[in-house]
């Protein structure tokens, strides 16, 4: 077993160098999880968002790995009766691999070197390290095996970080000067700074990701292209420094996941810098059939925006910065797509390549096909962030957020066991387009104490009751947490 561990972290250390090399989503391990990612259905998506949340990926990566640890020891198993059992199983990983990475978007014939090195690298490992083992004690056999292992891995592991340090967007990013944009008005008290609330502006480092990208894409800005095509009378394609030239905005607007449970953490406000999206659309002429603007992402993935809801006067970007720096590789750089008001399943494409004008009829995007609905609004919702677990008897604070983008947050009500409703006080915003802070001060007295939390938007529709999962298009109830005073 010893020998084919070492063997396979071998092989894998060779695929990740060469992947440097090629691109960082030829590597046999990413392509693998990227295929599984693809192939999952929706209840499992839901379950690895709700149980992981943003660590996901690297539990979905740890899992690849034990499986390839298991595969690995059969293979040692193998090799040690018969060497050419072992190596054609050596093979057939390798194969799985190759196919694995021409399964990738913009797969090329030069993403299966890495698979191809690492599979000729392990029979040769393997070959090696079976004839020593006949010729050696255990316990030095062991000592070999772990020593090849543990060199192997920390190649492997440098290679990736390396690819990250050479990387084409990172190098892109760090050249960028943004320019500047027309900013709303500055508009005071949106933050109640209150211990356990969360910052009216989440810093960059703290914003949720979600996305199906188990490596980031690495875009140069120099050579990015954005192209403008489908039902439009004038396609285009623009280039980063075009689109830089253009008039840009500045505004604050809130992002939600689709997967975010009722109360969860997938949810922030940024301030975006971007080129309003709406007058390219209008200047390429769009067809009266259309009705859909699909958007496609570098590395394939795909969503879809209704045309309308793009149209209506809602602050619509085509985002180059994030509360003040270039987008962070993780966010989309150089381009994303902010859209106030829906989830980000149907409009927040990161790392954005091409805008295709097209209908709901004739294309499904990525998670329409995986059973979700085909449009997504956000539904209004409201969180409580503080209080939780024990307080003391007294005045106490219940704060938390509430958000129901392009609508706005007109009341806030808090309902502690099974008294009246109570209307909460709250923070300013600068438009209807971000989440908004809510504060109720409870006179807390001992006891277990269920407090719960509603919203109701600009239009006076009050936050719905009703349980719902987060599948199709997003969760609805109401939020609680239980409170022990005393």
């Amino acid at each position: 077993m010893a020998v084919g561990l070492a063997a396979a972290a071998g092989a894998l250390a060779i695929a990740e160098l060469v992947a440097v090399w090629v691109r960082p989503e030829s590597s046999p391990v990413l392509a693998a999880g990227s295929a599984v990612i693809d192939a999952a259905p929706h209840w499992l998506k839901d379950f690895a968002v709700r149980a992981f949340g943003t660590a996901d990926k690297p539990v979905l990566l740890g899992v690849i790995y034990l499986v390839l640890a298991g595969y690995a020891a059969a293979v040692g198993l193998l090799a040690a009766r018969r060497l050419w059992l072992g190596q054609a199983g050596v093979a057939l990983l390798g194969l799985a691999g190759v196919l694995f990475a021409l399964g990738r978007p913009g797969a090329g014939p030069a993403d299966v070197l890495p698979a191809v090195a690492g599979s000729v690298a392990g029979a040769w490992l393997l070959a090696v390290l079976a004839t020593r083992t006949k010729e050696m004690e255990g316990r030095r056999t062991l000592l070999v095996a772990g020593a090849v292992a543990g060199v192997a891995v920390l190649t492997g592991a440098g290679a990736r970080a390396w690819s990250g340090v050479r990387s084409a967007g990172t190098r892109s990013r760090a050249q960028v000067k943004l320019p500047s944009g027309a900013a709303m008005p500055a508009v005071e008290g949106t933050d109640l700074k209150l211990p356990g609330l969360p910052s009216f502006v989440t810093p960059n480092d703290e914003f949720y990701r979600i996305d199906t990208a188990l490596s980031i894409p690495q875009v140069d800005a120099e050579t990015w292209r954005l192209k403008l095509r489908g039902m439009v009378d004038r396609p285009r394609t623009i280039t980063f420094a075009e689109l830089l030239a253009m008039p840009m905005v500045e505004r604050d607007i809130t992002l939600t996941c689709v997967s975010n449970e009722v109360g969860g953490p997938l949810i922030g406000n940024a301030r975006w810098l971007g080129v309003p999206l709406a007058p390219l659309l209008r200047e390429a002429g769009i067809h009266p059939a259309a009705d859909q603007l699909v958007m496609r992402s570098s590395d394939g993935w795909t969503c879809g925006s209704p045309v309308a809801t793009l149209l209506d006067g809602r602050d619509a970007l085509l985002a180059v910065g994030m509360n003040g720096q270039p987008l962070p590789i993780e966010h989309g750089f150089p381009v994303r797509v902010v859209v106030p008001g829906l989830y980000g399943y149907v409009s927040a494409c990161k790392w954005l390549a091409e805008l295709e004008v097209s209908s709901f009829a004739e294309f499904d995007a990525y998670w329409v096909r995986r059973g979700w609905s085909a449009q997504g609004p956000i539904k209004t919702s409201s969180r409580i962030d503080t209080p939780r677990g024990r307080v003391r008897a007294g005045p106490v604070q219940v704060a938390g957020v509430a958000w129901a983008q392009h609508r706005g947050i007109a009341k806030v009500e808090v309902q502690v066991g099974d008294g009246p409703w109570q209307e909460a006080r709250l923070a300013a915003v600068p438009s209807s387009d971000t989440w908004r802070q809510w504060v109720h001060t409870w006179e807390a007295t001992p006891g277990e104490h269920r407090i719960r939390v509603r919203a109701t938007d600009g239009t006076g529709q009050v936050q719905t009751t009703a349980r719902a999962p987060v599948a199709p298009d997003g969760a609805t109830g109401l939020h609680e947490v239980s409170v022990r005073v005393g």
